[in-house]
């Protein structure tokens, strides 16, 4: 009875949905073409032709209209089959009720009311010191200090130790130094400093932290309030739950001569390793002395006298006094010169009472320990004397105007290799921990003794050395990023066989007989990469008669519908279902140049359907009944001779201009083929939306842009053509496109259609050449009527989003900040999101803009120890998304807050960009192959708003092998409910971060999940075997699987 009245319902709701579908139809026939009588700028004018568009676009409706029926027709399905198993798999997954799968005519994400509250109620009110407030604060005008050129004059009074003694902790150190079981955090060298790397390190159970490079104005700021010491808070924190207490260095670097005190003239004088006869001095002209009974009363007064000084900038009688720098401590002789001389001046000034001091060798947690236990008065009195402060510390300037925001976009090429091996590292872990599982099911010891684990182990240590501060950066030297874009490629190539192996074997229909397979059989990618510093090209897939196997991994924990793109050998080609359905193709033009179309290689597209973390099978072949769609191209301003099977139409001009359009959105282009409006249809408005290419060039004073620093000579100009591009337009059932080829930029807009994520924003493309130009940066400016006035938004290591301020009195170097994966304006009606692929640097230098710096060509070195320019440009792809999203019920006010949170669709369209499908297909046909229709290792997807930041397999504590457990990384996202979830096409809902274990995989059974620190080297006390999860938002949490 329940099954039927279920189907009587479901039934009705797709008889609604066709008459709708088809009074839609109908309704944008009669009113689409009197307003748009050129639409898409494709063709001439006459009845004849309109008629023709006409038709094209109620076929393109119907397929949309044909998706959505058969996406609930298999809802349907898997609704009946659920029923059908009974109770068991009918409950939901997810605790508090919410359901498992929404269904594709629930035209709205189901989010539970509850979700909503965090983001409208988060904030650090209870902050003493928030960075927005500061830079408010600050005149930035630099005047001269005196011996603290930064700073000011310090002063004392003698007796200002007599009740408690100065406490002087001496830390030799060699930049940065290892720990076993590290318990503060030591980050002297990173340019700028981000809150979210206060939150790991917090959840990776350490205490304290310590940073230096932050902007003199701030320092000097800090000193004067001696807010040098705080407890480090996220924006996003109600509580006091992410605190953890950070030293912030006051003066210039992290060397000698900076950190014993404000007079880098005296300090320099007690590094012994500049003692006169070695290879260093001191730049101030007055070398160090060897401590003897001669000179240590003298020598010891003069070096107290600084670390007094230096005191007086904290609050506490606890002083940290480092010593060391970059590349120390390496030969024993230095080891000896400089512990032989301080251990004389300490003897000595702890041997005077009138000194009033005690000083010692330590270690940084010794410091932090001391620095507690001063503190510990104060907290037993319920305060802490240290100020809690929010916020972050970007963009760095070490002196004058010389901002550090070069380096968010130096070597652009890395940065983009940096997050495909991030989204290959990720995807094969996933698939390899679920293979290894399988294997060890079966019994299969060809997968369990392979080297597989120990080439994991390998990549993601290559991924690791990459995040150094000078490497991800794009600051190191010519040949040390050779030497790192090696290691990328070549684990980028291991994890592709790591994914295609694990994917083949959990693909397999029969476990038992993969001994028997070469590795010639298994899966591979369909982009190929040929070294480190070239783009991945994709391989041709030779087509015949008989069927080809294409297998797609889809590495989100959503299910998910995704365009598929592939190159094959003929364009008579048909794709199927693992059940034998034909699928909907799009056959496209591979272009060998700009203008010349492959006579070889033709591009699929179709959309693929496939579970959270799952496989699914498709079979492809050669075909002469071939029901494929082709793609149509209307050609600005250059012509093909050549056209093939394509229809091409050459135009003269683009006076008539240019549309493309989807069930979304519509989009205009000028007759450069730049986009400059953008119409949302679930409203009608049509917003500006122009998109803009520039140059900055570099200042002609003596300090100039370089690879860690940005020095403009001013505005942004304008990129200027000669001739008018050639622009290439493509029409398709699966997706139309927008290419313009400037000399610099060949730049790509495309939109999918697609009933979900990928057709509700804007894919941007840009291919960038600047090989050959000098002391140029170029950027892509998108131009808005937001009304955004000063304020924008950038996130802050893909994890946070931290509201910005121009600031006039700045200069625009100091305005650009960095971006990992997007930013956005705002204003009481609307956001527009740039989502992006690559970190780069960003601005808001206008009400209503969004400039990115995409590349940058600088000839020389700016003085900051990399001792060469930024010359090695590669042709390096850049890839965005540009969401238009409204906003509702937004309260003006609230503009002001130190904390802003995408929407549940941004969140999801950036983690489809940054996570895209894998295709794959078998190297070679095999008769005997027989593999499963799908994999799908979830019983359902997750929760909309949490994140399987990885499923990672832990090694053995004996030998280098795997071991049998696993750390399963899960991230609860904060978001902003106040937007429009209609049509996402998204399976799932939220359920307020719970989750039942048991309810999570299908293909084994949990046998314990515990919590564990991030690092996994600390259990909670009492740590038990848990049942269900329970993730606050924003919070990462870390649990052990066997």
């Amino acid at each position: 009875m329940k099954l039927s009245r279920q189907f009587t319902v479901f039934g009705s709701a797709i008889f609604c949905v066709v008459i709708f579908s088809l009074y839609l139809m109908l309704d944008r026939g009669h009113l689409d073409y009197p307003r748009n009588p050129r639409r898409e700028g494709s063709f001439p004018q006459g009845q004849l032709s309109m008629l023709q568009e006409k038709i094209d676009h109620l076929e393109r409706l119907l397929a949309e209209n044909n998706e959505i029926i058969s996406n609930i027709r298999d809802s349907v399905i898997n609704l009946s089959e659920s029923v059908e198993d009974g109770p068991k798999s009918s409950q939901s997954n997810f605790s508090q009720g919410a359901g498992s799968r929404l269904l594709p005519s629930q035209l709205s994400l189901s989010v539970d009311t509850a979700d909503c509250l965090f983001a409208s109620q988060s904030g650090s009110h209870n902050s003493d010191v928030q960075m927005l407030d500061v830079y408010s604060l600050i005149s930035f005008d630099n005047p001269d200090g005196g011996v603290w050129k930064q700073g000011f004059d310090i002063t004392y009074e003698s007796n200002e130790w007599d009740t408690e003694p100065l406490q002087v902790f001496v830390v030799p150190h060699s930049h940065n130094d290892p720990g076993v079981k590290p318990r503060s955090g030591w980050a002297i060298d990173p340019f700028g400093h981000s809150p979210t790397m206060a939150y790991l390190l917090n959840r990776a159970e350490l205490s304290h932290m310590l940073i230096q490079r932050v902007h003199y104005a701030v320092k000097k700021h800090f000193a004067q309030h001696k807010t040098l010491e705080f407890f480090w808070r996220q924006n996003w924190d109600l509580g006091s739950v992410t605190d953890i207490l950070c030293h912030m260095m006051p003066f210039y670097s992290y060397d000698i001569p900076h950190t014993c005190g404000p007079d880098p003239k005296i300090c320099c004088q007690f590094d012994f390793k500049r003692l006169p006869g070695g290879r260093f001095g001191c730049p101030w002209g007055v070398p160090p002395e060897t401590i003897h009974p001669g000179n240590v009363q003298s020598r010891a007064q003069m070096l107290l006298d600084q670390y007094r000084k230096k005191s007086k900038l904290f609050r506490t009688k606890v002083l940290l006094a480092p010593l060391g720098d970059d590349f120390r401590y390496c030969e024993y002789t230095e080891w000896d010169l400089q512990f032989k001389n301080y251990q004389q001046l300490f003897d000595y000034m702890n041997s005077q009472s009138k000194f009033k001091v005690k000083i010692q060798f330590g270690t940084l947690s010794d410091f932090f320990d001391a620095l507690d236990k001063a503190d510990e008065t104060q907290r037993d009195k319920g305060q802490s004397m240290f100020p809690v402060l929010s916020g972050d510390f970007f963009t760095y300037a070490d002196r004058d105007d010389h901002y550090w925001s070069g380096y968010f976009t130096s070597r652009p090429f890395y940065k983009r290799m940096d997050r495909i091996m991030e989204s290959h590292l990720r995807a094969a872990e996933i698939l390899y921990y679920f293979a290894l599982r399988q294997a060890h099911k079966y019994k299969i010891n060809k997968f369990l003794s392979s080297s597989l684990y120990t080439a994991l182990t390998e990549a993601r240590r290559n991924l690791g050395l990459f995040q150094h501060h000078d490497a991800i950066t794009g600051t190191a030297k010519d040949w040390v990023v050779v030497d790192y874009g090696t290691r990328l490629f070549h684990s980028l190539m291991v994890l592709e066989k790591i994914i295609g192996t694990s994917a083949f074997f959990l693909i397999l229909k029969d476990k038992l007989t993969y001994d028997s397979y070469s590795s010639d059989t298994f899966l591979e990618m369909d982009l190929k990469q040929k070294s480190q510093d070239s783009l991945p090209q994709k391989n041709i897939i030779r087509l015949s008669a008989e069927p080809r196997y294409l297998v797609v991994y889809n590495p989100l924990e959503q299910d998910r519908i995704s365009v598929v793109s592939v190159y094959v050998s003929s364009s008579t080609v048909q794709v199927f279902s693992a059940s034998g359905k034909p699928v909907e193709v799009q056959v496209s033009a591979v272009w060998d140049t700009a203008n010349t179309i492959s006579e070889t290689a033709y591009e699929i597209s179709f959309r693929a359907h496939i579970p959270p973390l799952g496989l699914k099978v498709y079979k492809i072949l050669e075909s002469a009944s071939s029901n494929s769609h082709l793609a149509d191209y209307v050609l600005y301003n250059n012509k093909v001779e050549d056209r093939g099977i394509f229809t091409i139409k050459n135009m003269i001009n683009t006076e008539e201009g240019i549309t493309l359009e989807n069930s979304f959105v519509l989009l205009r282009f000028d007759q450069t083929g730049l986009m400059k409006q953008m119409m949302t249809k679930e409203d009608g408005k049509h917003h500006e939306v122009s998109v803009q290419f520039s140059w900055y060039g570099t200042t002609i004073k003596r300090d100039k842009s370089g690879a860690y620093l940005f020095l403009p000579d001013g505005n942004a100009k304008p990129y200027v053509y000669t001739t008018p591009p050639f622009v290439r337009v493509t029409h398709g059932r699966i997706y139309s496109e927008v290419t313009c080829f400037f000399d610099h930029v060949t730049h790509r807009v495309r939109l999918y259609h697609i009933q979900g994520i990928e057709g509700q924003s804007v894919e941007v493309s840009n291919i960038v050449d600047i090989r050959k130009v000098y002391n140029r940066e170029i950027a892509m400016k998108i131009s808005s009527d937001i009304k955004s006035q000063n304020r924008f938004y950038t996130d802050l290591n893909g994890y946070q989003i931290q509201p910005r301020m121009t600031l006039s009195k700045l200069p625009l170097q100091a305005n650009v900040y960095p971006m990992t994966t997007m930013a956005y304006i705002q204003d009481a009606k609307h956001r527009l999101t740039l989502l992006s692929a690559q970190s780069l640097g960003v601005s808001s230098l206008n009400s209503g803009q969004i400039e990115v710096i995409m590349d940058r060509r600088l000839m020389q070195d700016d003085n900051r120890g990399l001792e060469q320019g930024v010359q090695d440009n590669k042709i390096t792809a850049n890839l965005f998304r540009i969401l238009l999203e409204k906003r509702s019920a937004v309260n003006t006010e609230e503009e002001k807050n130190s904390v802003s949170y995408p929407s549940l669709l941004s969140h999801i369209t950036s983690s489809f960009m940054n996570h895209p499908v894998f295709p794959m297909t078998n190297k070679f046909s095999s008769p005997t192959l027989d593999l499963q229709g799908e994999f799908s290792p979830l019983q359902s997807s997750l929760p909309c708003d949490i994140h399987l930041v990885n499923l990672r397999t832990i090694q053995s504590k004996v030998g280098s092998g795997h071991s049998n457990e696993a750390a399963l990384i899960l991230h609860r996202k904060g978001f902003d409910c106040r937007f429009s979830s209609k049509g996402t096409g998204l399976f799932c809902s939220t359920t307020q971060g719970k989750m039942l274990v048991q309810k999570l995989f299908n293909k084994f059974i949990v046998e314990s999940l515990t919590l564990s620190s991030l690092s996994l080297m600390h259990s909670p006390p009492g740590t038990q075997n848990i049942s269900e999860i329970n993730l606050s938002p924003m919070e990462i949490s870390t649990h052990l699987i066997r």
